[in-house]
């Protein structure tokens, strides 16, 4: 293996995770921490970020998760819909998954 090839090794192992967990965190807000404690219990963050629905379809979303077995405050339950809404609503850019170098390099 080349010196050139061995360097872009390394920099795929380097940058890869890096992007990957940047893009997929729930964006910051003072209910971002309830977010992460009650979304991620069963399943990654990445499954928020990805989906543009309205406050309706939050609000059905939150309510199924939670009688599923989330744990959501009743006291927090709105500012978590709004939470929601205000970063993944129907109206929002559709999500771009992020592509590694060893991606690019196919």
């Amino acid at each position: 293996m080349s010196k050139c090839n061995l360097a872009h090794a390394a920099l795929i192992l380097l940058v890869a995770p890096l992007s990957l967990g940047q893009s997929n965190e729930l964006p910051p807000a003072p209910v971002q921490a309830k977010a992460t404690t009650a979304c991620t219990e069963c399943h990654e963050s990445r499954i928020i970020v990805q989906q543009r629905l309205s406050k309706a379809a939050w609000t059905k979303e939150v309510d199924k998760m939670t009688k599923w077995g989330a744990l959501v405050d009743p006291a927090d339950r709105d500012a978590l819909i709004d939470y929601l809404n205000t970063n993944f609503a129907a109206d929002k850019p559709p999500y771009v998954a992020p592509r590694t170098a060893a991606q690019k390099a196919k």
